[in-house]
């Protein structure tokens, strides 16, 4: 199924809608704790080309030595710690909506064998190289 297919377009845009409530769910109604419950998950850009994937995934206050990538079998998987400023402890928080603490994404890939050629970070993003095997 191609996404730009306008015969698959409706079914695409309902599985998108569903994959992004099923995460809302993990995210919020997480079995497992405090601890569990205190992750949260980045939002991310796939883009596929003949040889490979390129992956971004929004971290921006997230540093290196905060961040783990593997590849798990089918899927790709960014966790690490986004930190709350050291300024914040002394203040009086008015209001706090971007995530901070432990964060898991697991994306699923593409149907076929890839390889993570490169990782970096760039302006607040983790962007990702993957080529196609075989």
């Amino acid at each position: 199924m191609h996404p730009r297919d306008p015969k698959y377009w409706m079914w695409a845009e309902a599985l998108d809608l569903l994959q992004s409530a099923e995460r809302l769910q993990r995210q919020f109604f997480q079995v497992g704790g405090a601890a569990a419950a205190s992750r949260w998950e980045p939002p991310v850009d796939i883009y596929e080309f003949a040889e490979g994937l390129w992956i971004l995934v929004a971290l921006p206050g997230v540093v290196p030595e905060q961040l783990r990538v593997i590849i798990d079998g089918a899927d790709i998987v960014v966790a690490g710690e986004r930190p709350l400023p050291v300024e914040s402890r002394k203040a009086m928080i008015h209001r706090l909506e971007i995530p901070y603490g432990r964060f898991e994404r697991r994306i699923a890939l593409p149907s076929g064998r890839f390889e993570l050629l490169d990782h970096q970070l760039e302006r607040g993003c983790l962007v990702m190289r993957l080529r196609r095997l075989g």
